[in-house]
């Protein structure tokens, strides 16, 4: 089991910005990763940052700790723009970033740029080019590609990334379609729980449904000859009826089921004071330093 963080970017850099960065690698989190949106629900009248250049400062300010995204997405990203963002944050940080990578929402993101929401069809099928096409301009020096929904005219990504053959994917996915390209081009498979059930379930039944989401994971990796082992399997909390962050017991627990239904990393967020997000930060601390070792009690 791997315990992680994410570190949503409201604070100025120069106001405990760096500092909230440099405890998480301290507190021993094996990766800290942000929200990449233009904005978030209840966070968009506050203070938001972008997370490529708060991730590259993350990478200056940390030596040791894995970095990423949670999650990207092709709202307002291009492949083509996005892959040369990531090999310089890749080579900056000496090879220490994952991108964790969904098909995105309805929220803000979506409309942004002055375009109308897709819908769900429009954005899988957005994702389902967008996730091979990153793929290649990754791993190849040289890209051209004409597609449905985007097109890359001799594109140049020289020197390629750190990690090879490129930084980790992290995929966001609970429909087939996004399980497929977990299984084809993730080395990790990231989950929120199930949203249906999170919002009027309980929590036994939230984990039920996330050992029948790593069931049918585990399924399309084999369809794809692929071993599921092979896969990481990615929690991140706040999103179900489960308070993993109430108590260090509460934590053990909720990670203890988890672990015995498939996931095999909890990412928790970062306490933020007066939101959705408000916990006890000598709480997530204890979680922070002796969670993982108390799963083994």
């Amino acid at each position: 089991m791997r315990l992680s963080t994410v570190i949503l970017p409201v604070r100025r850099w120069s106001e405990g910005g760096r500092e909230v960065w440099q405890r998480a690698e301290e507190l021993g989190f094996h990766t800290a990763y942000t929200y990449d949106h233009l904005s978030w629900r209840s966070f968009r009248d506050g203070p938001w940052f972008a997370a490529v250049p708060t991730l590259t400062a993350a990478a200056a300010a940390t030596s040791r700790m894995r970095l990423g995204t949670l999650v990207t997405s092709p709202n307002f990203r291009h492949p083509v723009t996005l892959a040369k963002e990531l090999i310089s944050l890749d080579d900056v940080s000496d090879g220490r970033i994952t991108l964790g990578i969904g098909a995105g929402g309805s929220g803000f993101d979506a409309t942004a740029l002055g375009q109308e929401p897709w819908t769900p069809r429009e954005r899988a099928d957005h994702f389902e080019e967008f996730v091979p096409l990153l793929d290649r301009l990754l791993t190849h020096d040289v890209v051209s590609y004409e597609g449905t929904h985007y097109r890359a005219h001799e594109v140049r990504n020289i020197p390629g990334c750190v990690q090879r053959p490129r930084l980790p994917f992290a995929i966001a996915a609970t429909g087939p379609r996004g399980m497929r390209l977990a299984a084809g081009y993730g080395q990790a498979w990231v989950t929120t729980g199930d949203p249906k059930v999170s919002a009027t379930g309980t929590a036994a039944e939230s984990l039920e449904a996330v050992r029948g989401q790593v069931e049918r994971l585990d399924k399309a990796c084999a369809d794809a000859g692929r071993d599921a082992g092979t896969l990481r399997k990615t929690m991140l909390t706040g999103f179900t009826p489960d308070r993993p962050l109430a108590s260090l017991d509460a934590f053990v627990d909720f990670a203890g089921a988890h672990a015995e239904a498939g996931i095999d990393e909890i990412v928790l967020h970062w306490p933020i004071a007066d939101s959705v997000f408000e916990a006890d930060r000598t709480v997530f601390e204890r979680i922070a330093t002796e969670g993982l070792a108390q799963l083994g009690r």
